[in-house]
Parts: structure tokens; C-alpha cells; sequence
């Protein structure tokens, strides 16, 4: 795919401020005009964000109905009654379940924990949960990332005389479940100042408000943190407000002392001994996790976060990387279906949004799918396969586009959806994929703006080989944890050349290995371009070109500076 750099040269005034904040916080003015870009001005305001502090949480008792969430369930334990913590399936829910349980299970015995089976009974509250919780004769069901539209299936448990505590963050709809209490930042009478929090923040939220209200040291919260660092970063919300405090200190705790299950995933990722970044999460630590729902059962992911023996952990892990192996296999044929599909459908290429239907795809890798499909064409893409008489699916959005929205127009086509702004899930019958087809595309095409429809590349700044040190590698270290709202910064340097070194590697000979030098310093510079090779043979034309990318840090030289490259284009474009 090629992408459109966006950069907006520095202005002279921005140059100045930036240049006057460098001075106060004592760092390069390429670091000062960083932090102004996220609006970060003042000395004070740059100490805050280097340092999240754990008491600049907000109150949890801000929430709606937090006090009436706290109220039952300190009422369930007092009356001895059976608890049931109800996730989702993916890594929010299933870290958001672990959170809950492992806390609550330090101070009370008759609780358990249960995850849908995907395939069995999809996503959200299902029927047959809430009739084994009844055989368990549980009466207080605490539900985590899920359970906003579960109108139907909560009236169903309050007749049998279960209730429900909801702790989600997906929109809702204008009638909410018949709940105790509904915990979520995004209803419209919401009075909570954050709204961007996940699954499992919510369900942190409610444990902190639980703890505070029974005089428990905010310390025994603490060791939980890194769920949340490894949610944040899966399941990709703002890291910024409450969510970049509570990533910064799950970072540090995932770091230093991570919980026995997430210690034998580092372990059987190959990341023990370094130190581990959001990125780590998103691509090694978060798919294994997810893993286990997209194949197996969700189940076996939280039995693996909450094991406290090691040795049980590993064996649990091991078990986990086998299916995420089997995920891959599985997400590679169907993302190779689905390109020869788009390919061969002259109907599809011609449209704002691609929708497609396969029922023999595997219904736990549709997303990643979806999301493959995104990438490669830049387009707002539905994939669907048969589950039961049901179509079932996901809708994966570009960046800037409320593809929510776009499904929420189609909602009279639809059996059930859910999700927020870049994602959502969805069901409809058979029949009416082809309709939905038509109006979801004809949405699409008349409310996506002509800029959201061309992939872009945002330049924070350009600089020169020579402003690139150790020195500033470990400033932009303070910049972490990153993630959307918060990005690593992008860097641009124009007319560099090859030292004369740079090769092709990979198994496929798919990546370039660079060894750069620019127009205006005589320092070589390394770099790693993934899946460039395609500029391999102009690279090594001697000609001048562009490069985008980031800072990192060279994992195998502690230390040393190297750049990822992003983007490589000829000088003169």
C-alpha cells in the first residue's frame, strides 16, 4: 500500500516555543516540540506526563450506579451467596474476568468464573451461561466487556432471581439492561470525566471503589495492574487520561514482578530478560491470549492468567502458543481467500467498503481478517461466515471513520451488534446480506470524507542524521507507553543514501536491513524496513531517497540506536 506523508514544516513560532520548553525541562527542542504537539506546554505539564502518578486516578465512585454496584456486592458476600465473573472471549475480557476474580477471590471463597464458548454460544450473555449459573445456584453475576444490549438474555436472569452487575465500555443503546447496576463511561447520562476506558479498566474501576469502600489498602490493587497494561494495548483505546496512568504503571508491573500466568507467556514468547513495550503486548503477548477463544475456549486463557504455580503456567502456556500456531495457519488461508475474492469481485473494487460472506470461514479469525483486509486496502471492510442460520461476523473501520455508525444505519437487517467507533461485531440472517451489502456500502460511500480514503503517513518532524543520539533515544523512551492518541513519533529524513551494505533478509527475503547515511552528516545509521523489499533494487541504485520511520532501540545492542522504517520513496516524489 502507499501512503500520502503528511508533514506540517515548523513554524517559526513553534520552533521558539519549542526551544523555550527544551530550556526548562532540559531536553532537545526535537523532544520539546514532540511533547507540544500533544499539547504538553509547560514544565509542570511535561512532569506529569513523564510521570504518571497512581493518585491522579479518578475517583471510582464518579461512575453512575458505582455505589449500587458496591452496595450488592458487598451484600453477596455478607449473605454467602455463589458469584459467577462472566467475560468475553477476547484478551479484555479475559484479563478484565482474571482482574476481577484474583481480587476478590484474596477476601471471599464461594466465586467462579465463566467465558462463553465463541462457537457454541457467541458473544456477550448467552442462554445456556445463564442457565449453568442457575444449576450453580449463583445469584450475583458480575459481567466484564460485555452485557450492554443483553436486554433480553438479564430479564431472563432476574426472573430465575440472578442479578447482574455490568461492567463494559461498548456504546450502548437507548434502553439499557434491566441490571442492579450498569458501570460504563460511554452512557449517555455518563458523569465520569474519562470516557475512553476498557473492559477491564471498568472492572478495575469497580475493584478500586470495592476496596476503598471495605478499607482495603489501594496497595493489594497494584500487582493486578499489569491486566490492564496488557488490555489497553490489545484491545487499542486512547493511551491517554486514566488509561496512559494505568498503562504506565502495568507496564512497570508486567516489567518487575508480572502476574504467574503472564510470566509464562513472556517466558514461552521468547521476551524474558528484556524490557517489554506496548508493542510487545499487541503482537506477541495479546495474540496468544486471544488465541484460545479464536480456536478453543476463551476458558483456558484465564485458567493460564490466574495460575499461580509456575511450572502448571508453562505447561498452560505452551498449550496456548500451539493454538496461536493453529490461528495462524488459519488467518493466513483465510486472508488469502478473502484477497482472491476482492480481486476477482469487479463489484467490491468500485466501492467506499468491502463486505464479503464465506460460510466456510472460521468464525474466531474473521476480525483478524477484517482487519487484514483494512490494511491492504484501505477500505472499511465487513467479513462474515456462517454460524448456525446465522451470518456472524466482524466490521474493522480506517482510521478517522466511525464504521459504528455505518452498521447502526443497517440495524434493521441485523439480529444483534455491538462495538465502538473502529470495530464492531454483528449477526444477521442469510438473506439479508445482500441488502445489507448494498445499504451498508451506499453508507459508506456517502459519509466517508475524500481524505479518509487515501492511506496517510502523519510526520511528526523532520530531522537530520545528526540530531538522532543515545541521548534522545532515551528521552523518547519517556514518552511510552504509546498507543493510539498517543503514537510513537514518526520521523522523517530526506536524501539519505546506501552506506553500500544494506541487504534483503527474512525467510522470504521479504525485509531490507539497511545501513544509511544522509546529505548532511557522515554518520551510518542502521535500520530494519519489514516487508519493503520491493525498494530493495532502487535502494541500491545509489540514487537519493526519503525515509519515515521511528527511534528504537537495537534489542540485541543495548543501547544502540536503530531506526524502523516506515516508509522509503524516491527523493524526488
Amino acid at each position: 500500500m502507499q501512503f500520502k506523508w503528511n508533514y506540517e514544516p515548523q513554524t517559526p513560532e513553534r520552533r521558539a516555543a519549542a526551544k523555550e520548553l527544551a530550556d526548562k525541562i532540559g531536553m532537545s527542542p526535537v523532544m520539546a516540540d514532540l511533547l507540544i504537539k500533544r499539547g504538553i506546554r509547560t514544565e509542570s505539564a511535561a512532569k506529569r506526563f513523564f510521570r504518571p502518578m497512581l493518585n491522579e486516578l479518578i475517583d471510582p465512585f464518579l461512575m453512575n450506579d458505582m455505589d449500587i454496584a458496591v452496595d450488592r456486592l458487598n451484600d453477596a458476600m455478607g449473605r454467602k451467596e455463589r458469584i459467577m465473573v462472566y467475560g468475553d472471549y477476547d484478551v479484555d475480557g479475559c484479563t478484565a474476568v482474571a482482574l476481577v476474580y484474583k481480587f476478590l477471590q484474596q477476601f471471599y471463597s464461594n466465586i467462579e468464573y465463566y467465558i462463553p464458548d465463541r462457537y457454541e454460544e457467541g458473544y456477550g450473555i448467552s442462554h445456556k451461561g445463564i442457565d449453568y449459573a442457575k444449576q450453580q445456584d449463583v445469584r450475583l453475576i458480575i459481567v466484564l466487556d460485555c452485557g450492554i444490549k443483553a436486554i433480553e438474555e438479564i430479564a431472563y436472569a432476574k426472573s430465575l432471581g440472578i442479578d447482574f452487575i455490568i461492567c463494559d465500555h461498548h456504546v450502548p443503546d437507548d434502553d439499557l439492561p434491566p441490571a442492579v447496576a450498569i458501570l460504563n463511561p460511554k452512557r449517555e447520562d455518563s458523569t465520569y470525566p474519562f470516557k475512553h476506558l476498557c473492559g477491564c479498566g471498568v472492572g478495575f474501576k469497580f475493584m478500586q471503589a470495592f476496596a476503598k469502600n471495605n478499607g482495603i489498602p489501594f496497595s493489594r490493587l497494584i500487582p493486578l495492574l499489569d491486566f490492564c497494561a496488557v488490555s489497553i494495548a490489545a484491545d487499542i483505546v486512547p493511551v491517554t487520561g486514566e488509561n496512559r496512568i494505568l498503562a504506565f504503571h502495568g507496564l512497570k508491573q508486567l516489567n518487575q514482578s508480572p502476574s504467574t500466568g503472564l510470566k509464562a507467556i513472556i517466558e514461552i514468547c521468547g521476551l524474558t530478560g528484556r524490557e517489554l513495550t506496548m508493542s510487545d503486548i499487541v503482537f506477541k503477548i495479546g495474540p496468544r491470549i486471544n488465541a484460545s477463544g479464536r480456536v478453543q475456549n476463551g476458558t483456558e486463557a484465564v485458567d493460564l492468567l490466574v495460575e499461580r504455580d509456575i511450572t502448571q503456567a508453562l505447561t498452560e502456556a505452551a498449550r496456548i502458543n500451539k493454538l496461536n500456531e493453529q490461528r495462524k495457519d488459519i488467518d493466513k488461508q483465510m486472508t488469502e481467500e478473502a484477497n482472491s475474492i476482492v480481486e476477482k469481485l469487479e463489484s467490491q473494487k468500485h466501492h467506499a467498503a468491502i463486505v464479503l460472506y464465506d460460510e466456510n470461514w472460521k468464525k474466531g479469525v474473521v476480525g483478524i481478517v477484517a482487519s487484514r483486509l483494512t490494511e491492504l486496502y484501505y477500505r472499511p471492510t465487513v467479513v462474515l461466515t456462517r454460524s448456525g442460520d446465522l451470518a456472524t461476523g466482524s466490521a474493522r473501520s480506517i482510521a478517522g471513520y466511525d464504521i459504528y455508525d455505518a452498521v447502526k444505519n443497517c440495524r434493521d437487517l441485523l439480529e444483534n451488534f455491538g462495538g465502538h467507533t473502529y470495530a464492531v461485531g454483528l449477526s444477521l440472517k442469510i438473506e439479508n446480506i445482500p441488502e445489507f451489502r448494498r445499504r451498508f456500502q451506499q453508507y459508506v460511500s456517502s459519509h466517508i470524507l475524500p481524505e479518509q480514503t487515501e492511506a496517510t503517513m502523519d510526520i511528526d518532524m523532520e530531522i537530520d542524521f545528526k540530531d538522532i543520539t543515545k541521548k534522545l533515544l532515551s528521552d523518547l523512551k519517556k514518552l511510552a507507553p504509546h498507543g493510539p492518541n498517543n503514537p510513537k513519533p514518526l520521523f522523517c529524513t530526506r536524501n539519505v543514501y546506501d552506506y553500500g551494505t544494506s541487504k534483503v533478509v527474512g525467510r522470504q527475503q521479504e525485509h531490507i536491513k539497511l545501513e544509511l547515511v544522509d546529505s548532511k552528516s557522515s554518520n551510518v545509521i542502521n535500520g530494519i524496513a519489514f516487508g519493503q523489499s520491493a525498494s530493495a533494487r532502487y535502494i541500491k541504485s545509489k540514487r537519493s531517497f526519503d525515509i519515515a520511520y521511528t527511534i528504537e532501540e537495537n534489542i540485541y545492542k543495548r543501547g544502540d540506536v536503530q531506526l524502523q522504517i516506515e516508509g522509503i520513496r524516491p527523493s524526488e516524489e
